[in-house]
């Protein structure tokens, strides 16, 4: 469908499916949109989707995401729900038409995750796939260094986030194998795998061999204190820590951790360190989840200096430049078709793998 200029000026009618912390951060962030009309919220809260639908103005609150697609004139949706339904969701709202952000993970797994692109592809319209950590300021920032070649060519880089008692719910989908896909490598280590490879210049990951660990969680540790192990009724089924060293196309290394529970520090930590042939760099930012504290420093043989650091842009970044996309017409449409987010998820299955099978694996 070809756009006229009429269609391009024209406010984008979205909707949102999700109510949870992901799902608010997109309703707030459509909300500052001016050329967006929020038309549709999907949730199964009945309380807090009442709430929500009154402090945007919000025409249709639903409790199936069937019928929030199913409204005329839609243009795009977010998909902000656990894992297990962004592909069915997804890929429902492609074959309607629709252009759709979801949360990261694309999927449970690689295949999933191809579903939902070759969905994309056939229907022409945009995927895109919220990484909101690549908009901090210091990714920007560190990314600039890089970009500019000031540390020459890198060949290890360190890439973690970690918590000391961060399991999201003990007992809820996010412990769950079936609903989840895993446990904090695919919640929060594929921020970590997606910024690292971004700041890298996206090189090719060749190979991975990982370890997952199931300590805390099992034991009811791990979750905070407003968490008991019975929470929502699921065993533990996932990892609470996994370590993956990655062989990158071009000679380099990366190392990823990500853990939701481990004796450490209170704050988490996200940290990224980088050496290269003609200087270094280390960006960490300390703090759960939010008052972080954010330092950026790089190493050259000419000096060693902080560079600036702009604000931290998030869900508000990814979703502008989901709107900029979807206004940008059908020849910038293929660009954004999920596949950088299916490349992470077959990345995290190699690790899933390695692990498992003790041994080394070939993407």
């Amino acid at each position: 469908m070809h756009q006229s200029p009429s269609d391009q000026e024209r406010r984008l009618r979205v909707g949102v499916v999700g109510i949870g912390w992901a799902g608010r951060q997109h309703l707030e962030a459509y909300a500052n949109s001016a050329d967006v009309e929020i038309v549709g919220l999907a949730g199964m809260e009945p309380d807090l989707l009442a709430e929500l639908r009154d402090e945007y103005g919000i025409p249709h609150a639903v409790e199936r995401w069937e019928d929030l697609i199913a409204l005329d004139g839609l243009d795009a949706i977010s998909v902000a729900v656990p894992t297990f339904l962004h592909a069915p969701i997804t890929v429902a709202a492609l074959e309607r038409g629709l252009h759709v952000l979801s949360e990261k993970p694309i999927a449970r797994n690689g295949d999933e995750g191809q579903l939902m692109v070759d969905a994309a592809r056939k229907a022409g319209r945009v995927l895109d796939v919220a990484f909101n950590h690549r908009r901090r300021g210091d990714i920007t920032a560190l990314k600039r260094v890089l970009d500019d070649g000031e540390l020459g060519r890198p060949y290890y880089a360190k890439a973690s986030w970690l918590r000391r008692a961060g399991i999201p719910s003990l007992g809820s989908w996010f412990t769950n194998r079936e609903m989840a896909g895993g446990g904090p490598l695919a919640d929060i280590g594929v921020h970590v795998i997606d910024y690292a490879l971004h700041l890298l210049g996206e090189p090719k990951v060749l190979s991975v061999s990982a370890s997952t660990y199931s300590e805390l969680g099992p034991q009811g540790r791990g979750g905070g204190g407003e968490y008991s192990a019975q929470a929502v009724g699921s065993a533990f089924e996932v990892e609470d820590f996994a370590s993956a060293f990655m062989r990158l196309e071009g000679g380099a290394t990366l190392l990823v951790e990500a853990g939701w529970a481990a004796y450490r520090d209170t704050d988490d930590l996200l940290d990224f360190r980088i050496y290269g042939t003609d200087g270094g760099a280390q960006l960490t930012r300390a703090g759960a989840p939010y008052s972080a504290v954010e330092s950026l420093h790089v190493y050259t043989e000419k000096g060693d200096y902080e560079p600036e650091v702009g604000p931290s842009l998030g869900h508000q970044g990814v979703v502008d430049d989901f709107l900029a996309a979807i206004r940008a017409g059908e020849a910038e449409w293929g660009r954004h078709d999920g596949s950088l987010a299916l490349g992470r998820a077959r990345i995290i299955d190699a690790c899933y793998a390695s692990a498992a099978r003790h041994r080394e694996v070939e993407l």
